[in-house]
């Protein structure tokens, strides 16, 4: 999962890039509303980390402006700011999610999948696909019950697939949904994990199709 941190303390900004890239987050940090606004019109994030107490345009001002602009990528503020009254306005000008300065990590991690699974529809910890199921709290993956061992990428490569049954993936998205942009990105390696992938899922269960990219099936109804 790809992760935008707005955040213009450094110090908590290194500490949440390094810990969440940890825990298997693609993350990019800015540390202005105005660098974050020029990336998301650029770039495909998952998920928006954003602080309030920002240089030049306000936190608020900025979820407001993006809303407003038809952008639905989730957000959760993270912020020093633990009134009601701030709590109620982040929420009401489209937040999704509100937790106060300072947080565990742990709460966080669980706030990001919480709130990603809202987002894209899924109300349980596991995703399912025919019979295969993976799991988004314990990062285990089975197919028909027997477990199949995955690797951090080819875990967040697979859940991309899942997510969207049916649609052709190019490799571009997909390299903008595995990596930041502090990670080094060999022209390869999404080739590399996808044929590490079909070795460990049923034959032809991830098509290529020539030029545009790859594709798991729709499921037969």
């Amino acid at each position: 999962m790809r992760l935008l941190l707005v955040e213009d303390d450094k110090h908590l900004g290194e500490v949440l890039q390094e810990s969440l890239g940890k825990l298997g987050y693609a993350v990019d940090w800015l540390k202005s509303a105005e660098q974050a606004k020029s990336a998301i019109e650029l770039e495909h994030f998952d998920l928006i980390l954003l602080d309030l107490t920002l240089p030049g345009q306000d936190g608020i001002d900025f979820l407001k402006q993006i809303r407003g602009q038809g952008n639905d990528t989730p957000i959760i503020i993270l912020t020093a700011r633990d009134r009601i009254k701030d709590r109620v306005s982040g929420l009401e000008s489209g937040a999704d999610d509100y937790l106060s300065k300072p947080f565990e990590l742990a709460e966080l991690n669980a706030r990001i999948k919480a709130v990603f699974r809202r987002n894209q529809g899924f109300s349980s910890n596991q995703l399912k696909y025919k019979n295969w199921v993976l799991g988004l709290e314990d990062c285990r993956f089975s197919i028909a019950g027997v477990d199949i061992s995955l690797c951090q990428k080819e875990f967040e490569l697979l859940k991309i697939f899942i997510e969207k049954p049916g649609r052709v993936l190019s490799k571009s998205f997909l390299e903008e949904s595995l990596y930041s942009w502090s990670n080094a990105v060999a022209s390869n390696s999404v080739e590399v994990y996808v044929h590490h992938l079909r070795k460990k899922l049923p034959v032809n269960a991830i098509k290529t199709v020539r030029g545009l990219g790859y594709q798991l099936p729709a499921e037969q109804t």
